[in-house]
């Protein structure tokens, strides 16, 4: 028998192999480290890794909570896992880890949604758009400037403002201290002539104006004391100065002779009668006030007038009209031939004899219109009646005079135009209305 088969037993091929020595293992048991267990803390072990990875991520990056129905008050998610019976056989299953879903989100969406929500701009409006509203702003109100001089003063200044205004022929007749109608209304002229509020009323802006255009009165000329200047032709004087001289006083009806040139007897007496009516100092003899206020009222004589050549008679003058009467509504008046037209669009549709104011309130001259009507005027400063008034300048207007239709050019106005035809007179105001112009001019 050799060496390897004393090593192995013999035996019959008909016997089966004997069953192996082990050992049987106890029945099963269910420990911490079952499968169910270590399921479910797999799954809690996930849910807080993404709690913490939520809590720690930026909060651009946390994603949008979307609530989980029939969700436990703990926030947990709920696995579906089906409870061990005993008698199952357990069954090794890997651990699978999940990636944190949206439902692991929620418990930080607490924290995102429990900030307020701001209210709408609109309903809160912004500091800047409440502490200057634009449409509400309200325009200053500029005061007017006070009065220097006013109607009711009674002062040594209203005589200097009286004959300011008198140097500018806006105030005619005696210098007073009185601020009465008469001054109120030249300052009301003076202002709206400069571009000023015509209030009447001196403020400072209308004294500059009056000081820049006016000197300074004398003492005398304020306390209506006038003295003779020096006599420039005199009784005994001979030639053209004095025939200058008579002809003019022709003209304005004081000298009725012939013109010679020789200053007699006859020229002393015109002289002195125009000098007092114009409240000159009555001297007979002409001195530079009575020459300038006698070449304001009269024309230069012709050379007819000055020879004694009277002209042949000749029809009536057709009406000169000035270059501002040829266009528009225009109540035209020329002083020169005492003559006033209607003109629409440079033509006459009516034209009257007129006349105006005296050397002491003359009537003024420019462009005008007519401010208001009056049909049945009466004036309060004069109690003169006025019927059909257009008033074109402060207190002048062109009017119907009786006293002219039944003195004719022997009186005078007190600067106003009168009209001697009534029944013109109420044609005119008929016609005409508010804002037509008015030009009074010499040619």
């Amino acid at each position: 028998m050799s060496t390897t088969a004393a090593c192995h037993t013999t035996r019959n091929a008909d016997q089966p192999y004997p069953a192996p020595d082990r050992t049987a293992l106890p029945p099963a048991r269910f420990t911490v480290f079952s499968v169910p267990r270590l399921r479910r803390a797999g799954v809690v072990l996930a849910a807080v890794l993404s709690l913490t990875a939520a809590a720690c991520a930026p909060e651009a990056y946390v994603p949008e909570a979307v609530p989980v129905a029939n969700q436990g008050a703990h926030d947990e998610p709920i696995v579906d896992t089906p409870e061990p019976t005993p008698a199952a056989e357990p069954t090794i299953m890997p651990i699978v880890v999940e990636e944190p879903s949206v439902e692991a989100t929620v418990e930080p969406t607490v924290e995102v949604t429990a900030e307020p929500t701001p209210e709408p701009s609109v309903a809160q409006p912004s500091e800047e758009s409440t502490a200057e509203p634009v449409t509400t702003e309200t325009p200053e109100v500029v005061p007017a400037a006070p009065a220097i001089l006013e109607a009711g003063d009674d002062n040594e200044q209203v005589r200097e403002l009286q004959h300011r205004l008198l140097q500018i022929n806006w105030f005619h007749g005696k210098i007073t201290s009185t601020y009465g109608d008469a001054t109120r209304l030249a300052v009301e002229g003076f202002q709206v002539k400069r571009g000023l509020p015509g209030t009447g009323e001196v403020d400072q802006a209308t004294w500059d104006r009056l000081l820049d255009m006016t000197r300074m009165p004398t003492h005398d000329e304020m306390h209506n004391v006038m003295l003779p200047g020096p006599a420039l032709l005199f009784e005994g004087n001979e030639g053209d100065g004095v025939k200058d001289v008579q002809a003019r006083l022709k003209q304005l009806k004081w000298y009725f002779e012939k013109i010679d040139g020789v200053f007699g007897p006859k020229t002393v007496e015109a002289v002195e009668g125009f000098q007092a009516k114009r409240e000159i100092p009555v001297t007979g003899e002409v001195d530079q006030r009575t020459l300038d206020r006698l070449y304001s009222m009269s024309r230069k004589p012709t050379t007819d007038e000055l020879n004694n050549v009277t002209p042949k008679p000749k029809g009536e003058e057709p009406l000169r009209l000035d270059d501002r009467c040829l266009q528009g509504r225009v109540v035209c008046v020329s002083k020169s031939q005492r003559k006033l037209a209607w003109v629409i669009d440079g033509k006459v549709q009516m034209t009257m004899d007129v006349r105006f104011g005296s050397e002491l309130t003359p009537t003024r001259e420019g462009t005008f219109s007519i401010g208001w009507k009056s049909r049945n005027h009466v004036s309060s400063l004069y109690g003169s009646e006025m019927p059909y008034s257009l008033f074109f300048s402060g207190g002048q207007a062109v009017h119907y005079s009786s006293d002219f239709a039944a003195r004719g050019y022997n009186g005078s106005s007190k600067g106003c135009v009168n009209v001697r035809d009534k029944a013109g007179a109420q044609t005119l105001f008929e016609a005409t209305r508010t804002g037509d112009k008015v030009v009074v001019f010499v040619g």
